[in-house]
């Protein structure tokens, strides 16, 4: 990275992913979710633009041949060519900026040395660090270890946020920047804060532009009040609907984010795109006022979303895969009708062994991919999810790719990168394969991050905590079309039509290649005899 001119500067105040249960769902989700078409949905937000006080989702007129980037970027691969990490970005990227003043960690895993050489050397001791992590009770051998680092840097504050669910975990992947030049930034990413997820795995990053302070400071500061009604009657995808789920998200963790919360609601919000999706443990109505969680916050955000009129599918592509039941009751009639609105078909992308073999650390990338085959309730889930599965590397020996007809193979780069990105895209018409939405997200297909079925009150249980970000085409420009890139973050010359185009860089090669009749996913719990391609062998753990 290239060095910045700095400022005179002076102290400032200012191993597993997851732990891996099912209900009767409501009968209003019995019925299908069919949101509006493109159409319909545009003349629809024409008139809702014409109600006072209500932010709309930023869409500039219409400008021929007018591109956007790619709302996520992937990380930087560090034993792939130069040709496979265009447009990439690496943590430094994100942290060495010398006026950053003050950042805050949210994540599952932590290596405190790592993210501090992650700042400008020369003002990595002036920056105030807070770490928010999920290990909360006092036996934590976790907790003992991150303490006991952080105690050597003066800079470092620890946040242990509560966890009152034996199976959540603190998974979100988020840093919020403070920076001297009176603007702030918040990225989502899909990353722990581990030297091992920033070198040879794939990554997605999610970055807000710079926001400006539309507040003077005060002293002592004024605490946010909580979200009103009024701020959340802003659309998903509007900044001040970003903003106040955001500060609404951070609220969950009561007086241990109050400093950052009472700081980011100074900042002006309206550049940002994209809609907010995030967890926090509890229980939750599904027909909240307030912002809603897991499954149900996804559905409410997707009914803004346009959607192509002609076939469609939705494709998961995860790093972890949890117990979701020995009947697909939970997968098909909870998580699958909340994101699959309209009928869209599913498939999920996993690797299978053969491609954590062939991977660029081998076995070792196996470690940070998980789902369980041993059980007979783990089998039953296999056969159920087996018609949807999908590699991730597409070069498989047996199966063959059925999507796309004579399409042409789209090679994304990554396929030896192991992933560890969790991506959700919608892909409208087949005939061009438009993106009608997309998500970097930390969530996981797991109960634990999306929520349990509806009980009988109208309340649905998350354990974990996750965030992620939904874009969609309508947000950047009116008429705009989503089209998937590879190996860059803009879109290709001749994918470039008359009305504007938002690229959406891709991890995964397309068409996908179903898994071949005999085939099952990684399971890092499993006996691995085979060598991999470095002669490692895999004994399996927990």
């Amino acid at each position: 990275m290239d060095r910045r001119n700095k400022r005179g500067l002076a102290a400032s105040n200012h191993s597993s992913d997851e732990p891996h249960r099912e209900s009767t769902p409501p009968q209003t989700l019995l019925h299908p979710i069919s949101p509006p078409t493109k159409k319909r949905r545009l003349s629809e937000q024409s008139e809702q633009q014409e109600v006072a006080g209500a932010e709309q989702p930023r869409s500039p007129s219409k400008t021929p041949s007018q591109t956007f980037r790619s709302p996520f970027q992937l990380t930087r691969i560090q034993d792939l060519q130069d040709e496979f990490n265009k447009d990439t970005i690496t943590l430094n990227d994100l942290l060495g900026d010398p006026l950053i003043s003050e950042c805050w960690n949210f994540n599952y895993l932590h290596d405190i040395d790592f993210l501090m050489e992650g700042f400008d050397e020369d003002v990595r001791d002036l920056v105030n660090v807070h770490v928010v992590h999920g290990f909360w009770r006092r036996d934590s051998e976790s907790k003992k270890s991150l303490e006991e680092k952080a105690s050597r840097r003066k800079n470092v504050t620890l946040h242990a946020a509560y966890l009152p669910n034996m199976f959540g975990t603190h998974h979100t992947k988020m840093l919020i920047l403070l920076r001297r030049d009176d603007t702030a930034q918040v990225i989502i990413h899909t990353a722990n804060m581990i030297a091992r997820d920033w070198t040879n795995l794939t990554q997605a990053v999610w970055s807000s532009p710079l926001l400006p302070l539309k507040q003077p400071p005060t002293h002592p500061p004024v605490s946010a009040p909580p979200a009103t009604q009024q701020s959340l009657s802003s659309p998903p995808g509007s900044g001040a609907r970003f903003k106040a789920d955001l500060l609404n998200y951070l609220q969950a963790y009561g007086n241990r984010c109050r400093r950052i919360i009472d700081e980011l609601a100074r900042y002006d919000f309206s550049a940002v795109r994209g809609a907010l999706v995030a967890s926090v443990p509890g229980k939750h109505s599904v027909d909240a006022a307030t912002t809603r969680w897991g499954w149900a916050g996804m559905q409410q955000a997707l009914e803004n979303v346009p959607l192509s009129e002609g076939e469609s599918e939705v494709v998961v592509q995860v790093s972890s895969i949890a117990t979701l039941g020995g009947t697909d009751a939970w997968f098909r009639r909870t998580f699958c009708r909340a994101i699959g609105g309209g009928g869209a078909a599913f498939k999920v992308v996993f690797p299978t062994a053969d491609e954590i073999r062939r991977s660029l650390d081998g076995y070792q990338s196996g470690a940070s991919i998980h789902t369980k085959t041993q059980s007979a309730q783990q089998a039953k889930q296999l056969e159920y999810l087996r018609p949807v599965f999908c590699h991730w590397a597409n070069d498989a020996p047996e199966g063959k790719a059925e999507l796309g007809g004579d399409m042409l193979v789209k090679e994304a780069g990554r396929k030896r990168a192991a992933p560890h990105i969790k991506t959700y895209v919608r892909y409208g018409n087949k005939s061009d394969r438009s993106i009608d939405w997309a998500m970097v997200t930390s969530a996981n297909l797991s109960k634990q991050a999306w929520g349990e079925a509806t009980n009988a009150y109208g309340e649905m249980h998350i354990a974990s905590y996750e965030i992620g970000v939904l874009v969609w085409p309508a947000l950047f420009a009116q008429d705009a079309t989503m089209a998937a890139t590879f190996l860059r973050d803009t879109a290709q010359e001749d994918s470039v039509e008359d009305s504007p185009v938002v690229a959406l860089r891709l991890p995964y090669n397309l068409p996908l290649q179903p898994y071949g009749s005999h085939e099952v996913p990684w399971a890092a719990t499993a006996k691995h005899t085979e060598p991999d391609w470095m002669g490692g062998l895999w004994v399996g753990h927990s």
